[in-house]
């Protein structure tokens, strides 16, 4: 009973924290673009998702302006993001798919997006939090990594445990708080490597920082 009082006292103060520091986030207004962002975002920087996004979404508007442009062209345009060939030969597949199967939309649930290549569970709660507004938790490495720390989902979880550990105790609209929150926060201050641990607004609350 404690150490789930605990757990609670300790969401209550990383949600003020966050509402207060960087608000809740903005909706995409593009399921779609969402997701081919989302999908250039994979093993890379958010500077290089922004640039590879920017250049290929100054040239298209839609999916089927993607799948018309030359391979070489979307390559060169995506390139900033790594795993240029790679993410091009997804994108174009998933447009396909979407063309085929969805009329063109990009589907509204969790396994219909996680059927699409390469779309895992991030990339799936992403464009269902942010483009339909579902309220659900995406974890990427900044929310596995705090939430381990501050002690609230135990260490050897994996992101499926995570993210079902965080929506027992984050409800409604304040779920979207977690993920941009922690991103955010992650690259500020509780960063992977030399945290600034001495900095942090709630080292009071962070089972790291208190046990080191």
């Amino acid at each position: 009973m404690n150490k789930i009082m605990n757990k609670k006292n300790k969401i209550k103060t990383l949600l003020k924290f966050l509402k207060e520091r960087y608000g809740y986030p903005e909706f995409s207004k593009d399921p779609f673009k969402l997701l081919i962002t989302t999908i250039l975002s994979q093993r890379t920087k958010d500077e290089n998702t922004y640039r590879a996004s920017k250049n290929l979404f100054s040239v298209v508007s839609t999916l089927r302006d993607i799948i018309k442009l030359p391979r070489k062209k979307l390559e060169e345009l995506i390139k900033p993001s790594g795993m240029y060939r790679q993410k091009a030969e997804r994108i174009v597949k998933v447009c396909k798919i979407l063309i085929k199967k969805y009329g063109g939309k990009v589907p509204q649930t969790r396994s219909e997006l996680m059927d699409l290549p390469g779309v895992g569970y991030k990339t799936a709660d992403i464009v269902l939090s942010y483009g339909f507004g579902v309220p659900t938790i995406a974890v990427d490495t900044h929310v596995n990594r705090i939430s381990k720390r501050i002690g609230l989902v135990r260490k050897e979880a994996d992101v499926e445990e995570v993210r079902k550990t965080l929506e027992s105790l984050v409800f409604g609209k304040d779920r979207f708080l977690i993920n941009v929150g922690l991103i955010r926060f992650g690259q500020e201050i509780c960063r992977p490597v030399r945290p600034k641990c001495s900095e942090c607004p709630i080292k009071n609350i962070c089972d790291s920082y208190n046990n080191f």
